[in-house]
C-alpha cells in the first residue's frame, strides 16, 4: 500500500488551507413535528437528480431559498422530532457562482478498470489516525468522526427524502477498537471470578451443567484468541440532524446537493477526529486528488481506502472516478494541505461521499460517483450542529 502521509501532497508547493469568513447562521424558529413512521427502505441509488448540465440552467438560489434549504430537522432517540428554521448573514463579497465544468460521458461502472482500492488490514493502521476516524453505521453505510461525539455521513443513509429508513430509531455507530486481553470475569468488587471445573457429583446430578461449562470454556478460549484484534464497539445515536434541502418536497432537483447528516452519539469517544474544511476548487488541490475510507459491502470486516483525482466539479458537488461499492456511502472525503504561515500539513474533510448516483445530463441520465462539497454555508451549519453556537464557527 502506498504512503499517503506526505509523499504525494508535499511535493506540491502553494497548496494551502485558506482561512475564510463563514456566514453567521441563527436559529429563528422551532416547530414540533409528529413522530416518523420509520418505514422507508435503504436507498441504493438516487434517480432523477439534477446533474451537471441541469445545474448550469438553474437560476442561482436566493437567500430565502438557501435559508429554506439549510433549515433542518432533528430527530431524538425518544422519537420526538423538530424542524428548526434558520436565518443567516452573508460575509461581504460572498457569492454562489458555480465554477465552469466540463462533461464527460462514461458507461455505468462502480469499479473502473483495475480495482484501485486498498484493504487496510494492519490493526495499527486501522485504529490510528486518519483511518481510525472512519466509522460504520448499523444502516450499512459509513461515516466519519468530526468531534468526540459527532459523526458526519450521507443523509440517504438514514432518510430516503420522505421518511426515515427502517430501524433508524435504533441506529448505532461502530468504531474500530483493539480488543484487550481478559483473564476472566470480574465480580462487582473488582476481583476475578475464575470458574472451577464441575465435580463428578455435579455432572451426575445436573446432567447439562458440564456441557454448559465446557461451552463457556470454549468461548473463553475464543475471546483470548481474538484479543488484540480490531472489532467494532457500537454506540447508540442520541440525535440526527438533516438539512431541509434533502427532503423531496422542497425540491426534486436539490436533494443530492444536501445529501449529508450529522449524528450525535450518546457517549463521547476517546478517539482522534477529523476537522472540517471548506472545499476548495479542484485546481487548488494537489493533483486534484481526494482520499476516503469506508466499509464497502464486498469486503466485509475490512476498512477500504482509496484515492483518485476529481474530474468535474459544480458549486455543490464533486464528480469523480474513485472505485467504490455500496457501504462506502457517507464516508468523509479529505485532502492534505498546508496550514497558513506554517510548515505543517493537515488533513481536513471537504466533502461527503454520496455514492454511485444517476444524474440528469440533458435529456439522458448518466451515472457518476458523486460527493457533496462542504461549502461555507454547509460548514457554518455543520459547525453549529457540533458546537451549538456561532462563536466557534466564525472562520473555516
Amino acid at each position: 500500500m502506498p504512503s499517503i502521509s506526505k509523499a504525494d501532497d508535499e511535493g506540491q508547493e502553494g497548496y494551502n488551507w485558506h482561512v475564510k469568513e463563514i456566514p453567521h447562521i441563527l436559529n429563528s424558529d422551532v416547530v414540533q413535528l409528529s413522530s416518523p413512521a420509520f418505514q422507508a427502505e435503504p436507498v441504493q441509488e438516487l434517480h432523477g437528480t439534477c446533474g451537471i448540465e441541469c445545474q448550469k440552467n438553474l437560476p442561482p438560489p436566493t437567500q430565502d431559498d438557501l435559508e429554506n434549504y439549510l433549515s433542518y430537522e432533528t430527530i431524538f432517540d425518544n422519537g420526538t422530532r423538530i424542524m428548526t428554521k434558520v436565518k443567516f448573514q452573508l460575509p461581504v463579497g460572498f457569492n454562489q457562482t458555480s465554477p465552469s465544468v466540463k462533461h464527460t460521458l462514461r458507461r455505468k461502472r462502480q469499479i473502473y478498470g483495475t480495482d484501485s482500492r486498498f484493504s487496510i488490514s494492519d490493526k495499527h493502521f486501522m485504529t490510528n489516525f486518519p483511518f481510525s476516524t472512519a466509522v460504520k453505521l448499523s444502516s450499512g453505510c459509513s461515516g466519519i468522526l468530526i468531534s468526540p461525539k459527532h459523526v458526519l455521513t450521507a443523509a440517504h443513509c438514514v432518510h430516503d427524502g420522505t421518511d426515515y429508513i427502517k430501524n433508524t430509531n435504533k441506529l448505532r455507530v461502530g468504531i474500530l477498537k483493539i480488543r484487550t486481553k481478559r483473564g476472566g470475569r470480574r465480580r462487582k468488587g473488582g476481583k476475578k471470578n475464575r470458574e472451577s471445573p464441575p465435580t463428578e457429583e455435579d455432572s451426575a446430578t445436573k446432567g447439562g451443567k458440564l456441557k454448559k461449562q465446557r461451552g463457556k470454556q470454549r468461548k473463553s478460549v475464543q475471546k483470548r484468541s481474538a484479543a488484540g484484534k480490531p472489532s467494532f464497539q457500537w454506540t447508540r445515536v442520541k440525535a440526527i440532524q438533516i438539512p431541509k434541502g434533502w427532503f423531496k418536497e422542497v425540491s426534486e432537483h436539490m436533494s443530492l446537493d444536501y445529501d449529508y447528516a450529522v449524528l450525535e452519539l450518546k457517549r463521547p469517544q476517546k478517539k482522534n477526529y477529523m476537522e472540517l474544511g471548506i472545499s476548495p476548487e479542484i485546481k487548488k488541490m494537489p493533483g486534484s486528488r481526494v482520499h476516503f475510507s469506508g466499509f464497502d459491502d464486498d469486503r466485509p470486516g475490512q476498512l477500504v481506502y482509496r484515492f483518485c483525482s476529481v474530474s468535474v466539479e459544480s458549486n455543490e458537488l464533486f464528480y469523480q472516478y474513485c472505485d467504490a461499492e455500496p457501504g462506502s456511502s457517507g464516508s468523509g472525503i479529505y485532502i492534505h494541505l498546508k496550514e497558513p504561515n506554517k510548515k505543517k500539513w493537515k488533513r481536513k474533510i471537504i466533502a461527503i461521499y454520496s455514492g454511485h448516483q444517476w444524474v440528469d445530463v440533458g435529456a439522458e441520465q448518466q451515472d457518476y460517483n458523486v460527493a457533496v462539497r462542504i461549502t461555507p454555508l454547509k460548514y457554518a451549519q455543520i459547525c453549529l450542529w457540533v458546537h451549538g453556537n456561532n462563536a466557534d464557527c466564525s472562520q473555516g
